[in-house]
């Protein structure tokens, strides 16, 4: 199985806070693996890091074998966790920049996706909630043909009763020979999709493991796994 990302003694600093501490980290292609930490762990650096959005301090990432660039934003299709779409835009209007700026973007999936979320193409983002908001940024990450989807908390502002929709939506449309990153720490909603999963702590990786194997190993659900280790002292 080839990797696809790859963090090899990774070190983030903000001036004199160590956000990641030598993070070392191989994904393969062609997975589904979580990413998986209470808030404020290090997750949204790491994948800004892969996104060339933030510089390591130290370290080297490498996506497909090569060092993170502008090229290799083609193949990253990547949802942050906060919206950087501008409010006064049309879900219309989003969608014809991601035609402009990202030639493997499918328009036929995006309205597809659209209409299948409820989602009218014709409203303004500045009149939606916030749950609505990330739904649009979902179908536009979604409805690229990328090699690698990363998720920053795709759920975090999306109802109980949409999260499995999501899921579905998320798991239907991204390409099968790609591979799907996802961080929350909304472990049981994601947990059933997942092939591998990685804990991080305080800026350190203190587990990645083939998540079957894990809940073996563990005797419990990755959820009952992530509690254990997170919040029962």
């Amino acid at each position: 199985m080839s990797i696809i990302l790859e963090y090899k003694n990774v070190n983030k600093n903000f001036a004199e806070k160590e956000v990641l501490k030598d993070v070392n980290l191989k994904i393969e292609s062609n997975k589904i693996v979580g990413l998986l930490g209470k808030n404020g762990s290090g997750k949204s650096t790491l994948f800004k890091l892969a996104n060339d959005l933030l510089v390591p301090t130290s370290g080297e990432i490498l996506i497909d074998g090569k060092p993170v660039s502008v090229e290799s934003k083609n193949i990253v299709s990547y949802l942050p966790e906060r919206s950087y779409l501008e409010p006064n835009l049309k879900v219309s209007d989003a969608i014809k920049v991601f035609e402009t700026f990202y030639e493997d973007f499918d328009s036929k999936k995006a309205e597809e996706l659209l209409k299948d979320l409820e989602l009218d193409r014709e409203m303004q983002l500045s009149k939606m909630s916030k749950g609505m908001k990330e739904k649009v940024q979902l179908v536009l990450v979604m409805s690229r043909k990328a090699k690698i989807y990363i998720l920053d908390e795709p759920l975090g502002g999306v109802d109980p009763a949409s999260r499995d929709y999501i899921l579905q939506t998320i798991l239907k449309n991204f390409d099968e020979n790609a591979t799907l990153l996802i961080s929350t720490h909304m472990v049981a909603d994601i947990e059933k999709i997942l092939d591998e999963v990685i804990f991080i702590d305080n800026g350190k990786i203190v587990l990645q493991e083939n998540a079957d194997e894990l809940r073996v190993k563990e005797k419990g659900s990755i959820d009952e796994i992530f509690r254990r280790k997170f919040y029962v002292k």
